[in-house]
């Protein structure tokens, strides 16, 4: 099969999801996980319709995105991998969604390139349902202060939340937490599930699922580690 099968594919697996839960049809947003792909592997993606992408870092998509968003202005980009505070300038000028906000730091830095740039870029929380301290993302514990930080002291308008359940856990527990967190703090997006759990995703209330090797294919992982897969 190729990429644009396996995205014709994917789509059927999303309307479905929704179907089997009540949900309205396009209740969901694909995000196409592009990271590591080259930009002659995401034309036939972007070809076939697909217009919402995500990236991990920051150089990677300022390698490969301006071209293709200035061939295809109607793209909306997304970071999943983590933000530095030194690419915060970068991060703001080139994507459409931000899904990492984790600290004050990057809250601060953010806060202060939207103003000079003028672009105001969705804000997400990456929330760490699974307390890895490997991984980023804010304690469960602490998101309703934090985000309330992001607003008060930083005046950021944060959009919704984003997890990345443990790889060796039942991710529906993971989901259910988020969503609750969501509910809690009424805001509306949820960034959650990927390749092989984002019908699982689609049940617990995901409004944007991350899916890339279903889509894209097998990854080289000799590359530099990525924290966010998808």
């Amino acid at each position: 099969m190729s990429a644009a099968d396996r995205l014709t594919e994917i789509r059927h697996r999303i309307r479905r999801a929704e179907r089997a839960t009540g949900r309205p049809e396009g209740a969901v947003t694909l995000v196409a996980v592009s990271k590591t792909f080259p930009a002659e592997e995401i034309a036939p993606v972007i070809a076939a319709g697909q217009r919402v992408f995500g990236e991990n870092r920051v150089q990677e998509a300022k390698a490969k995105w301006p071209g293709l968003k200035a061939a295809t202005p109607e793209i909306e980009l997304h970071l999943i991998g983590p933000l530095q505070s030194n690419k915060a300038r970068e991060a703001v000028e080139l994507f459409d969604v931000i899904h990492t906000v984790d600290r004050d730091r990057i809250a601060e830095a953010l806060a202060a390139e939207m103003r000079r740039q003028g672009r105001t870029p969705k804000l997400l929380v990456q929330v760490n349902t699974g307390l890895e301290p490997q991984k980023a993302g804010i304690d469960p514990r602490e998101t309703a202060a934090f985000v309330e930080r992001c607003r008060s002291q930083h005046g950021l308008t944060i959009a919704g939340l984003m997890c990345i359940p443990p790889a060796e856990d039942a991710p529906g527990p993971h989901f259910a937490l988020l969503a609750k967190l969501g509910r809690e703090l009424a805001l509306p997006l949820l960034s959650m599930g990927m390749s092989s759990d984002f019908e699982t995703a689609i049940g617990l209330g995901a409004t944007h699922v991350r899916v890339g090797s279903a889509i894209f294919g097998h990854r080289d992982y000799g590359a530099p580690a990525e924290t966010s897969a998808a």
